[in-house]
């Protein structure tokens, strides 16, 4: 699974490297150390030209009656994507970039679970397959969430956990937002597990544990990487 990352990297530099314009609220947009489900996150998607905007962490399908339906959807499994409603019609016409430059995931060592913090080894942002979803109250609150695919880990972090996040390879980025591509056969082949022998892990501090804990220190290695 993937339940917190990080996206610390200047916000430019992010809509640079996915080719879109920053969103209305980048003016107020700090860098973030320990993003967590239920808060508002930078996706990025494509109407027919590439856009950012802030979207709630955790799904909430068009037909839920209670939102809080999210809290449980902030990950979408490749193996039942095409099949699960909650995803089937996200997978077709509303699919999502979801930039980042770490994630975490804790390590069980012994009776202690070690949190560490998952990036490639270039150190540069990348983008989680997301999905996103339009949803209306019945008092006409819109909210726009999103939630990130998930594949079996890849043999590196086998180590840490059984489920990794899908990073898109750059090569898969376009046909992923292509808003014209509907046809699972087509995008499911882009949800692989990313190189392994390209990505690395490091301990880093438990205070990640907690959510309300987001300052720079969080993604400071205590050991070397492993």
């Amino acid at each position: 699974m993937c339940g917190r990352y990080t996206l610390a990297t200047d916000l430019k530099k992010v809509a640079d490297r996915f080719g879109a314009p920053l969103p209305p609220a980048s003016a107020t947009y700090n860098p973030r150390f320990n993003i967590a489900p239920t808060q508002a996150v930078i996706v990025v998607g494509d109407d027919g030209k590439r856009y950012m905007k802030e979207m709630l962490w955790g799904l909430i399908p068009s037909w839920a009656k209670d939102p809080g339906i999210g809290n449980r959807m902030i990950n979408a499994r490749v193996e039942t994507l095409a099949e699960k409603p909650a995803f089937r019609a996200a997978l077709k016409k509303r699919r999502c970039i979801i930039p980042a430059d770490g994630f975490y995931e804790w390590q069980k060592l012994g009776k202690v679970k070690q949190p560490v913090r998952i990036v490639l080894k270039s150190r540069e942002p990348f983008g989680f397959a997301g999905l996103w979803e339009h949803w209306k109250s019945p008092e006409g609150e819109e909210v726009l969430s999103c939630t990130i695919v998930t594949t079996e880990a890849n043999e590196l972090l086998k180590a840490v956990h059984e489920r990794m996040p899908v990073i898109l390879t750059r090569d898969a980025e376009a046909l992923w937002l292509d808003p014209k591509t509907q046809e699972p056969e087509k995008l499911l082949p882009l949800l692989r597990q990313y190189p392994a022998d390209e990505m690395e892990f490091y301990r880093v501090s438990r205070e990640v544990n907690s959510p309300a804990v987001d300052k720079p220190s969080n993604i400071v290695p205590i050991e070397e990487s492993v």
